[in-house]
């Protein structure tokens, strides 16, 4: 069975529940969960290219969409893209790392990078201006004539953008996501020559006009240098392929036929949330996500869309910065409730934001604090559709990935920053860390969180996320474990405490005898201020006999 024929499936039997069974009416196809999705097959012709109208974006999604939203009826759909499992599968959008395998420290500093970049290659050409976005930078061409995007930090702001910018590449790889190979590097402007057809180009990377050595010196003069005269810059490696511009923020992209589920019912999508709130991933605009039609590097005559996040210079807090904005990550650029909350009390109600700012060091943005951050009232930029339809489910999944870093390997990623003062390294890695037991206490409260089944002949086992956290104690934690065959009729239900270390199991458990043993048990966690429930399936393997888990619904 495909991918895609599990997701109906399981999409199907949800939708059609007509009431509230004392069990969900969802079942499971008996086969092992799918891992990847089949979203490599050739595309031919570059599908439509996404214009980057930035404009008209922030106005429908500012002003028309809100709108839209509270004229229609309330619909949550559970999110596609997600295996039986609950877990997201490889494909062309996500690739599991940090959830599935352990990396080291060294890993997740190297990131994407594939080589060791462009700094041991100079000089390096310029050949262009950077199209699109405000920021400063260049099209450049090392001494290897590799291409790459070049970007500077502001005179006022050293070390921000581009240190930002590396640190979240590295953990969104970690995550499972595709960025493009971005690194830390100084350069002298007597080693950056112009080419004799160099070009500025305008929003839309359309050339306007030569680009002259009088243009670039202009340029660079806005840079921040370091004493000894170098310019630290943040460079991109070109990204194979044709760009399609960034991937619609709904439905799909015409002309891909491997693109079948609307972007706002992605789990991959939508997950990212609590992973983007972590590292206040606030500029969500269509430019900072980038789709390219790439040579398939098995078959190099066949063609596919491959889906990237680009652009991490704003993350950190630097935004409030650059901005002069300290409310980015609490509301909307243009937020209605709060426009309402400043109407209604003349502006004299307490905010959020502004309580607490970090300590003064290079490459630290003064609003990126731990304390007062509120994972679930996190808000980006502008309102973004996949998170618009986002359900604690969804969020649970991504908080489930920030919670596997350790603290080395949070370390590693702000290494990858290149901060010349080693406190800002500490004090990134500290806050990144606070934020991320925040996130968990927030994600992990609002779900049975409850993950890694595994079942043998006569038990089920599994973890505990909140006894882990060590958000929730052990001994205060119980399960009441309930059995039913593939009817909803109950088998048998035991009592089951929690354990203080590894996995908890259950006893032996009344499993159903007839076929394959369909059976469905029901986990019911209670603790302290919490109590939810989820519904484990498990089946025979036809081939060997021994029991597994086919499937896991959350509710």
């Amino acid at each position: 069975m495909s991918a895609m024929r599990e997701m109906i499936v399981v999409a199907a039997a949800a939708a059609s529940c007509t009431a509230t069974p004392a069990v969900p009416s969802v079942h499971f196809p008996n086969a092992p969960p799918v891992t990847l999705v089949d979203d490599h097959r050739d595309v031919p012709h570059p599908p439509e290219i996404t214009l980057n109208l930035n404009h008209y974006s922030f106005y429908k999604r500012t002003v028309i969409g809100p709108i839209t939203r509270a004229l229609e009826l309330p619909a949550s759909p559970r999110a596609l893209g997600v295996n039986a499992l609950d877990d997201v599968p490889d494909s062309t959008w996500f690739t599991n790392r940090i959830g599935v395998r352990e990396l080291s420290p060294d890993e997740i500093r190297t990131g994407p990078v594939t080589d060791e970049g462009p700094e041991l290659h100079k000089p390096w050409t310029i050949r262009s201006t950077k199209p699109g976005g405000a920021e400063l930078g260049f099209v450049i061409t090392d001494a290897r004539g590799i291409k790459y995007l070049m970007k500077f930090d502001s005179a006022d702001l050293p070390e921000l953008e581009t240190g930002a910018h590396v640190v979240v590449n590295r953990l969104l790889w970690a995550c499972g996501y595709n960025v493009p190979e971005d690194v830390i590097a100084y350069v002298r402007p007597s080693e950056l020559l112009l080419a004799p057809d160099a070009t500025i180009k305008d929003g839309l990377g359309r050339t306007t006009q030569p680009l002259d050595r009088f243009g670039v010196d202009q340029r660079l003069a806005d840079a921040w240098r370091t004493p000894d005269g170098r310019l630290r810059v943040m460079v991109s490696r070109w990204l194979a392929g044709t760009s399609l511009g960034g991937a619609p923020v709904s439905g799909v992209r015409a002309g891909d036929p491997n693109d079948r589920l609307a972007h706002e019912r992605r789990r991959d999508l939508r997950g990212q949330f609590p992973i983007f709130a972590w590292v206040d991933h606030v500029d969500l605009g269509t430019e900072n996500f980038l789709d390219m039609w790439i040579d398939d590097p098995r078959h190099p005559r066949r063609h596919y869309v491959e889906h990237y996040r680009i652009d991490f210079g704003k993350t950190l807090g630097v935004m409030a910065s650059t901005n002069h904005y300290p409310q980015e990550g609490h509301v909307y650029s243009v937020d209605y409730p709060d426009i309402a909350r400043s109407l209604v009390t003349l502006g004299i109600a307490p905010r959020p934001w502004g309580h607490a700012l970090a300590p003064a060091l290079t490459g630290v943005a003064p609003t990126f604090v731990a304390d007062g951050f509120d994972p679930g009232a996190w808000h980006p930029d502008t309102p973004y559709a996949p998170f618009d339809e986002a359900d604690r489910f969804d969020k649970f999944w991504g908080a489930r990935l920030v919670a596997r870093f350790t603290r080395d390997q949070i370390h590693a990623a702000v290494e990858a920053g290149r901060f010349s003062d080693p406190r800002a390294v500490e004090y990134l890695t500290d806050t990144l860390v606070a934020r991320q037991h925040a996130t968990e206490a927030y994600w992990f409260a609002r779900v049975n969180p409850l993950v890694d089944f595994d079942a043998d002949d006569e038990r089920l086992c599994f973890d505990d996320l909140a006894i882990d956290a060590q958000l929730a104690a052990a001994d205060a934690t119980r399960y009441d474990v309930t059995s039913y065959d593939a009817r909803m009729r109950p088998l048998g239900r035991v009592a089951v405490a929690a354990s203080p270390s590894g996995p908890t199991c259950t006893p032996a458990l009344a499993k159903a005898t007839a076929a394959d043993g369909y059976t469905i048990v029901k986990i019911a966690t209670s603790r302290a201020g919490f109590s939810g429930e989820t519904y484990v399936h498990l089946a025979r393997d036809p081939s060997s006999g021994a029991w597994r888990v086919i499937g896991v619904w959350r509710t």
